[in-house]
């Protein structure tokens, strides 16, 4: 018995042994892949680069992370370099607040699963279109505070939407110097669902910029719009389930918002409709644009004010040219007389020598006698 016991013991214990060395060779072969870069945290399967003024992305990314924060450092430009090895279990990195400039071609090819992408609070002055893969899963993107110079954004912006995004349904270009939106985003996101350009400079909305077949939510709040165009309230209107955000904007309430105001008593589609107030011109500031009447507008009342002013200033360019003519007349007076002493004369010759030769046609005596003495 105590043999067996013994033989038993022996036993647990290599087996004891044989699991601790399979453990430790487990642990070796899996460390390098889980190991955390140089100042970043790690907990679970997130991982965070903040605020260490990071120049570039840390190549030593654990393999199985799925969050990734490199945010608030000094990262110029993100290429192909930045992700060296794959991460296909990363769906939701974070790059905001690094002063990027520039996104190189292939740069998200080995995030293969990325869902959420944010770049806001950078200064990106080239995207390139090859940026993400031809086949991704990018559903929200996060622009907003990225473009400062209008001059360049409308062509960052066409590269970016000429890439693959055919499955993203939320676009964040709020904060934004763009003054008017792309004119390829519907042919380029097909899938849309909201669209942010709150706060983003623009003036004008042209036509067909902002017919996408799925959009649901659309932020206009914060903007220099005036006015919208009847093919734009006629864009809309073709959308019935779209949400509209325009509050904030200084609305010109003239003639020309007349139809704008008609649409909005008539639509549901603005969640803020009752927010949207005039600010020209003053006797209208502040006035609600749902309580506008269209007496107020005074849309005949300004052109007839138009027609008017034109028919006084054309009175006063005819009085003008009237009293220059007299004046003329006035400084010439002497010639003038004299001219028409010379007329007068002149007609007063003629006629003498017309009344003398009907004389002499008249009388046959007379006539004879200057046969004669022509002979």
């Amino acid at each position: 018995m105590r043999l067996l016991s013994s033989t038993c013991g022996e036993i647990r214990r290599r087996g004891l042994g044989s699991a601790i060395f399979h453990l430790l060779v487990v642990l070796a072969v899996s460390l390098p892949c889980l190991s955390c870069p140089d100042r970043c945290v790690c907990s679970s399967q997130t991982v965070k680069c903040q605020k260490q003024d990071l120049d570039s992305i840390p190549h030593s990314i654990p393999s199985n992370t799925k969050i990734l924060f490199v945010t608030g450092n000094n990262i110029s430009s993100i290429s192909a370099d930045s992700f060296p090895s794959p991460l296909e279990q990363l769906t939701d990195l974070y790059l905001s607040g690094n002063e990027i400039q520039s996104v190189d071609s292939e740069v998200f090819d080995n995030l293969p699963n990325l869902v959420r992408l944010d770049l806001s609070n950078n200064n990106i002055q080239e995207f390139s279109e090859r940026a993400f893969p031809h086949s991704n899963s990018l559903q929200v993107l996060n622009l907003s505070r990225s473009f400062h110079n209008y001059s360049q954004t409308n062509d960052v912006l066409n590269n970016l939407l000429s890439g693959n995004l055919a499955h993203l349904t939320v676009l964040d270009l709020s904060d934004n110097d763009l003054l008017v939106p792309p004119d390829n985003m519907p042919a380029s996101l097909p899938s849309l669902l909201t669209l942010n350009l709150q706060n983003a400079s623009i003036v004008s909305l042209r036509n067909g910029t902002l017919t996408l077949p799925l959009l649901r939510d659309l932020h206009l709040q914060d903007n220099r719009l005036k006015n919208l165009p009847s093919a734009i309230l006629s864009d809309f209107s073709l959308a019935p389930e779209l949400h509209i955000h325009l509050s904030g904007n200084p609305w010109r309430c003239d003639c020309f918002i007349e139809d704008m105001v008609a649409w909005l008593k008539n639509s549901t589609q603005v969640v803020d409709a009752q927010n949207l107030t005039c600010a020209y011109p003053g006797v209208l500031r502040r006035q609600a644009l749902l309580h506008l009447q269209q007496t107020r507008l005074k849309c005949a009342g300004n052109m007839e004010g138009v027609l008017e002013t034109s028919y006084v200033f054309l009175g006063l360019v005819l009085a003008l040219i009237g009293v220059i003519f007299l004046l003329v007349l006035y400084l010439n007076r002497k010639g003038i007389k004299r001219w028409m002493y010379n007329i007068r004369d002149a007609c007063r010759d003629h006629m003498e020598g017309y009344h003398y030769r009907y004389e002499i046609n008249s009388d046959p005596r007379l006539a004879n006698l200057s046969i004669n003495s022509d002979v």
